[in-house]
Protein backbone atom coordinates (compact mmCIF):
# COMPACT_ATOMS: atom_id res chain seq x y z
CA UNK A 1 0.00 0.00 0.00
CA UNK A 2 1.61 2.77 -0.98
CA UNK A 3 1.86 6.30 1.32
CA UNK A 4 1.29 9.75 0.14
CA UNK A 5 2.38 12.55 2.14
CA UNK A 6 0.97 16.02 1.13
CA UNK A 7 2.39 18.87 2.92
CA UNK A 8 0.70 21.87 2.85
CA UNK A 9 2.57 24.96 2.93
CA UNK A 10 5.42 22.96 1.12
CA UNK A 11 7.60 25.86 0.38
CA UNK A 12 7.53 27.58 3.53
CA UNK A 13 10.18 27.76 6.57
CA UNK A 14 8.75 24.25 7.88
CA UNK A 15 8.06 22.52 4.63
CA UNK A 16 11.48 23.25 2.99
CA UNK A 17 12.64 21.86 6.18
CA UNK A 18 10.74 18.92 6.07
CA UNK A 19 11.73 18.18 2.48
CA UNK A 20 15.27 18.73 3.34
CA UNK A 21 14.94 15.79 6.49
CA UNK A 22 13.91 13.68 4.34
CA UNK A 23 16.48 14.26 1.73
CA UNK A 24 19.21 14.12 3.88
CA UNK A 25 18.55 11.65 6.50
CA UNK A 26 19.38 7.96 5.83
CA UNK A 27 16.24 6.37 3.73
CA UNK A 28 14.13 3.98 6.27
CA UNK A 29 15.75 5.38 9.47
CA UNK A 30 13.47 6.87 12.01
CA UNK A 31 13.00 10.60 10.05
CA UNK A 32 14.24 9.61 6.94
CA UNK A 33 12.49 8.02 3.82
CA UNK A 34 10.83 5.00 4.07
CA UNK A 35 9.83 2.46 1.12
CA UNK A 36 6.81 3.17 -0.51
CA UNK A 37 6.49 6.97 0.38
CA UNK A 38 5.88 9.87 -1.86
CA UNK A 39 6.36 12.92 -0.58
CA UNK A 40 4.46 16.03 -1.93
CA UNK A 41 5.50 19.26 -0.94
CA UNK A 42 2.44 21.92 -2.25
CA UNK A 43 2.96 25.78 -2.26
CA UNK A 44 -0.04 28.37 -2.63
CA UNK A 45 0.59 28.63 -5.96
CA UNK A 46 -0.98 25.43 -6.65
CA UNK A 47 -4.04 26.03 -5.06
CA UNK A 48 -5.34 28.85 -3.01
CA UNK A 49 -7.06 27.09 0.21
CA UNK A 50 -9.00 29.38 1.21
CA UNK A 51 -11.47 27.72 -2.15
CA UNK A 52 -12.71 24.61 -1.30
CA UNK A 53 -13.21 23.97 -4.84
CA UNK A 54 -9.03 24.06 -5.36
CA UNK A 55 -8.61 22.39 -2.38
CA UNK A 56 -10.65 19.33 -3.89
CA UNK A 57 -8.78 19.51 -7.00
CA UNK A 58 -5.69 19.11 -4.76
CA UNK A 59 -6.76 16.91 -3.26
CA UNK A 60 -7.91 14.69 -6.23
CA UNK A 61 -4.44 15.19 -7.91
CA UNK A 62 -2.02 13.59 -5.25
CA UNK A 63 -4.67 11.58 -3.31
CA UNK A 64 -3.06 11.72 -0.15
CA UNK A 65 -3.13 9.03 2.44
CA UNK A 66 -1.37 11.08 5.39
CA UNK A 67 -1.44 15.01 5.10
CA UNK A 68 0.79 17.52 7.09
CA UNK A 69 -1.18 20.93 7.25
CA UNK A 70 1.30 23.87 7.55
CA UNK A 71 -0.45 26.83 5.15
CA UNK A 72 -1.84 29.45 7.12
CA UNK A 73 -1.51 33.01 6.97
CA UNK A 74 1.19 34.15 8.96
CA UNK A 75 3.20 37.25 9.79
CA UNK A 76 4.97 39.31 12.35
CA UNK A 77 3.70 41.00 15.72
CA UNK A 78 3.17 44.24 13.43
CA UNK A 79 1.31 42.48 10.81
CA UNK A 80 -0.57 40.72 13.02
CA UNK A 81 -1.93 43.81 15.08
CA UNK A 82 -2.80 45.33 12.01
CA UNK A 83 -5.19 42.13 10.18
CA UNK A 84 -6.96 41.14 12.75
CA UNK A 85 -10.15 39.73 10.90
CA UNK A 86 -8.11 38.95 7.73
CA UNK A 87 -6.08 36.62 9.97
CA UNK A 88 -8.98 35.40 11.39
CA UNK A 89 -10.90 34.62 8.31
CA UNK A 90 -8.41 33.62 6.29
CA UNK A 91 -7.04 31.05 8.56
CA UNK A 92 -10.65 29.65 9.36
CA UNK A 93 -10.92 29.47 5.42
CA UNK A 94 -7.87 26.84 5.16
CA UNK A 95 -8.22 25.00 8.06
CA UNK A 96 -11.96 24.06 7.54
CA UNK A 97 -10.98 23.25 3.64
CA UNK A 98 -8.27 20.98 4.80
CA UNK A 99 -9.72 19.08 7.48
CA UNK A 100 -12.92 18.71 5.72
CA UNK A 101 -12.02 17.70 2.54
CA UNK A 102 -8.82 15.39 4.21
CA UNK A 103 -12.26 13.57 5.86
CA UNK A 104 -14.33 13.17 2.50
CA UNK A 105 -11.31 11.67 0.59
CA UNK A 106 -10.55 9.15 3.46
CA UNK A 107 -7.55 10.95 4.18
CA UNK A 108 -5.90 8.42 7.21
CA UNK A 109 -3.98 11.37 9.75
CA UNK A 110 -3.57 14.85 9.39
CA UNK A 111 -1.21 16.63 11.70
CA UNK A 112 -2.01 20.46 11.93
CA UNK A 113 0.18 23.20 12.73
CA UNK A 114 -0.71 25.36 15.53
CA UNK A 115 1.28 27.70 17.32
CA UNK A 116 2.04 28.73 21.16
CA UNK A 117 0.46 32.06 20.46
CA UNK A 118 -2.68 29.90 20.41
CA UNK A 119 -2.54 30.35 24.82
CA UNK A 120 -4.35 32.66 26.87
CA UNK A 121 -2.48 35.99 27.56
CA UNK A 122 -2.91 35.22 31.62
CA UNK A 123 -2.10 32.30 32.34
CA UNK A 124 0.51 29.84 34.77
CA UNK A 125 3.71 29.36 33.25
CA UNK A 126 5.21 27.19 31.69
CA UNK A 127 2.30 26.22 28.93
CA UNK A 128 1.35 23.03 28.79
CA UNK A 129 -1.05 21.26 26.56
CA UNK A 130 -3.64 21.26 29.03
CA UNK A 131 -3.73 25.01 29.09
CA UNK A 132 -4.86 26.30 25.50
CA UNK A 133 -8.67 26.72 26.00
CA UNK A 134 -8.61 28.29 29.53
CA UNK A 135 -8.70 31.99 29.05
CA UNK A 136 -8.89 34.76 25.82
CA UNK A 137 -5.49 34.79 24.08
CA UNK A 138 -3.11 37.72 23.65
CA UNK A 139 -4.97 40.91 22.30
CA UNK A 140 -2.19 41.83 19.18
CA UNK A 141 -2.75 38.91 17.48
CA UNK A 142 -6.07 37.49 18.60
CA UNK A 143 -7.18 36.69 15.42
CA UNK A 144 -4.82 34.33 13.82
CA UNK A 145 -4.50 32.97 17.85
CA UNK A 146 -8.86 31.77 17.62
CA UNK A 147 -8.42 30.57 14.05
CA UNK A 148 -5.54 28.13 15.24
CA UNK A 149 -7.59 27.32 18.56
CA UNK A 150 -10.32 25.94 16.42
CA UNK A 151 -8.28 23.31 14.94
CA UNK A 152 -7.88 21.54 18.16
CA UNK A 153 -11.77 22.20 18.87
CA UNK A 154 -12.35 20.49 14.99
CA UNK A 155 -9.48 17.76 15.47
CA UNK A 156 -11.97 16.67 18.73
CA UNK A 157 -14.98 17.01 16.55
CA UNK A 158 -14.03 15.08 14.34
CA UNK A 159 -12.58 12.46 16.05
CA UNK A 160 -15.92 12.15 18.12
CA UNK A 161 -18.04 12.09 14.97
CA UNK A 162 -16.25 10.50 12.17
CA UNK A 163 -13.65 8.84 14.14
CA UNK A 164 -10.91 10.60 12.17
CA UNK A 165 -6.82 10.52 13.32
CA UNK A 166 -7.03 13.86 13.28
CA UNK A 167 -4.22 15.73 15.86
CA UNK A 168 -1.98 19.10 15.70
CA UNK A 169 1.29 20.13 16.49
CA UNK A 170 2.63 23.02 18.85
CA UNK A 171 6.17 24.41 17.95
CA UNK A 172 7.12 27.49 19.53
CA UNK A 173 9.38 29.78 17.74
CA UNK A 174 11.06 28.43 14.48
CA UNK A 175 13.56 29.79 12.53
CA UNK A 176 16.11 28.18 9.83
CA UNK A 177 17.05 28.53 6.35
CA UNK A 178 13.80 29.44 3.71
CA UNK A 179 12.48 31.88 6.66
CA UNK A 180 10.66 35.14 5.59
CA UNK A 181 13.32 37.43 5.82
CA UNK A 182 10.72 40.36 4.39
CA UNK A 183 11.68 43.87 7.05
CA UNK A 184 8.05 45.04 6.84
CA UNK A 185 6.50 41.20 8.56
CA UNK A 186 8.89 39.19 9.73
CA UNK A 187 9.56 37.22 13.05
CA UNK A 188 12.30 38.32 14.99
CA UNK A 189 15.35 36.62 14.20
CA UNK A 190 14.96 37.10 10.37
CA UNK A 191 13.88 40.52 10.67
CA UNK A 192 16.86 40.86 12.71
CA UNK A 193 19.24 39.07 10.41
CA UNK A 194 18.12 41.21 7.53
CA UNK A 195 18.80 44.42 9.45
CA UNK A 196 22.06 43.45 10.38
CA UNK A 197 23.03 42.54 6.77
CA UNK A 198 21.68 45.40 5.56
CA UNK A 199 23.56 47.70 8.19
CA UNK A 200 27.12 46.12 7.51
CA UNK A 201 26.26 46.83 3.65
CA UNK A 202 25.47 50.31 3.88
CA UNK A 203 27.84 50.90 6.86
CA UNK A 204 24.87 52.35 8.80
CA UNK A 205 24.07 51.36 12.56
CA UNK A 206 22.42 48.29 13.72
CA UNK A 207 19.17 49.11 15.33
CA UNK A 208 16.67 46.11 17.13
CA UNK A 209 13.54 47.26 18.23
CA UNK A 210 12.36 46.96 21.72
CA UNK A 211 14.22 46.52 25.12
CA UNK A 212 15.67 43.40 24.03
CA UNK A 213 14.91 41.81 27.53
CA UNK A 214 11.88 39.41 26.20
CA UNK A 215 12.70 35.80 26.34
CA UNK A 216 11.74 33.24 23.80
CA UNK A 217 12.49 29.45 23.32
CA UNK A 218 13.59 29.10 19.28
CA UNK A 219 13.44 25.93 17.66
CA UNK A 220 15.73 25.15 14.89
CA UNK A 221 13.35 24.50 11.78
CA UNK A 222 15.44 21.34 10.86
CA UNK A 223 15.11 19.61 14.34
CA UNK A 224 11.51 20.80 14.16
CA UNK A 225 10.76 18.80 10.71
CA UNK A 226 12.45 15.79 12.41
CA UNK A 227 9.64 15.83 15.42
CA UNK A 228 6.64 16.29 12.65
CA UNK A 229 7.93 12.94 10.72
CA UNK A 230 8.28 11.67 14.09
CA UNK A 231 4.66 12.23 14.93
CA UNK A 232 3.20 11.20 11.55
CA UNK A 233 4.70 7.86 12.11
CA UNK A 234 4.42 7.24 15.77
CA UNK A 235 1.89 9.72 17.57
CA UNK A 236 -1.85 8.93 17.13
CA UNK A 237 -3.75 11.08 19.61
CA UNK A 238 -6.13 13.95 18.82
CA UNK A 239 -4.40 16.06 21.69
CA UNK A 240 -1.97 18.25 20.78
CA UNK A 241 1.78 18.15 21.46
CA UNK A 242 4.05 21.66 21.85
CA UNK A 243 7.22 20.91 19.93
CA UNK A 244 10.11 22.43 21.47
CA UNK A 245 13.27 22.93 23.09
CA UNK A 246 12.77 22.66 27.26
CA UNK A 247 11.73 26.11 29.15
CA UNK A 248 15.65 26.01 30.53
CA UNK A 249 16.40 26.89 26.98
CA UNK A 250 15.28 30.29 26.74
CA UNK A 251 17.02 32.82 24.99
CA UNK A 252 16.65 36.94 25.33
CA UNK A 253 16.32 38.68 22.29
CA UNK A 254 19.57 40.56 23.06
CA UNK A 255 21.19 37.25 23.21
CA UNK A 256 20.06 36.45 20.05
CA UNK A 257 20.88 39.82 18.18
CA UNK A 258 24.39 39.49 20.00
CA UNK A 259 24.51 36.03 18.26
CA UNK A 260 23.26 37.71 14.63
CA UNK A 261 25.89 40.62 14.69
CA UNK A 262 28.80 37.75 15.69
CA UNK A 263 27.39 35.65 12.92
CA UNK A 264 27.05 38.23 10.39
CA UNK A 265 30.61 39.58 11.48
CA UNK A 266 28.89 43.39 11.79
CA UNK A 267 31.63 45.82 13.50
CA UNK A 268 29.48 49.18 13.53
CA UNK A 269 27.04 50.52 15.72
CA UNK A 270 24.56 48.38 17.09
CA UNK A 271 21.49 49.50 19.73
CA UNK A 272 17.82 49.19 21.10
CA UNK A 273 15.16 51.34 20.03
CA UNK A 274 13.27 51.16 23.36
CA UNK A 275 10.20 53.26 22.12
CA UNK A 276 9.55 50.28 20.61
CA UNK A 277 7.12 47.69 21.56
CA UNK A 278 8.41 44.53 23.37
CA UNK A 279 5.33 42.14 22.97
CA UNK A 280 4.90 39.44 25.95
CA UNK A 281 8.09 39.54 28.02
CA UNK A 282 7.98 35.65 28.58
CA UNK A 283 5.85 32.73 27.36
CA UNK A 284 8.19 29.46 28.46
CA UNK A 285 6.34 26.11 27.17
CA UNK A 286 6.88 22.47 28.41
CA UNK A 287 8.18 20.19 26.31
CA UNK A 288 7.56 17.44 28.98
CA UNK A 289 5.01 15.68 27.57
CA UNK A 290 6.77 15.66 23.85
CA UNK A 291 10.46 14.12 25.33
CA UNK A 292 8.65 11.50 27.42
CA UNK A 293 6.60 10.32 24.23
CA UNK A 294 9.66 10.82 21.24
CA UNK A 295 12.35 9.14 24.13
CA UNK A 296 14.96 11.92 24.21
CA UNK A 297 15.73 14.53 21.34
CA UNK A 298 19.13 15.79 20.34
CA UNK A 299 18.21 19.59 19.88
CA UNK A 300 20.83 21.63 17.93
CA UNK A 301 22.29 24.30 20.06
CA UNK A 302 21.15 27.41 19.32
CA UNK A 303 24.53 29.28 18.38
CA UNK A 304 24.87 26.62 15.69
CA UNK A 305 21.43 26.84 14.01
CA UNK A 306 21.75 30.32 14.37
CA UNK A 307 24.86 30.55 12.15
CA UNK A 308 23.88 27.94 9.26
CA UNK A 309 20.89 29.68 9.15
CA UNK A 310 22.84 33.31 8.37
CA UNK A 311 25.21 31.64 6.65
CA UNK A 312 21.84 30.41 4.37
CA UNK A 313 20.86 33.40 4.08
CA UNK A 314 23.97 35.38 3.11
CA UNK A 315 24.23 33.11 0.46
CA UNK A 316 21.01 32.98 -1.00
CA UNK A 317 20.09 36.57 -0.41
CA UNK A 318 18.98 37.19 -3.87
CA UNK A 319 16.10 34.37 -3.95
CA UNK A 320 15.16 34.48 -0.26
CA UNK A 321 12.36 36.10 1.03
CA UNK A 322 13.27 39.29 1.45
CA UNK A 323 10.53 41.41 0.50
CA UNK A 324 10.74 44.47 -1.57
CA UNK A 325 13.58 44.64 -3.64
Amino acid sequence: MSTVILVTGGTGLVGKAIEHVINTEPAGSRFGKKEGETWIFASSSEADLRDPEQTRKLYEKYKPTHVIHLAALVGGLFKNMKHKLTFLRDNILINDNVLHTSYTHHTKKVISCLSTCVFPDKVEYPLDESKIHSGPPHESNFGYAHAKRMVDVQNHAYKEEFGCNFTSAIPTNVFGPHDNFDLEDSHVIPGLIHKCYLAKKNNTPFVAAGTGKPLRQFIYSYDLAKLFIWMLREYDDVEPVILSVGEDEEVSIKEVADAIVKAVGFQGDYSFDTTRADGQFRKPASNKKLLKLIGGFEFTPFEEALDTTVKWFLANYNNARIGKK
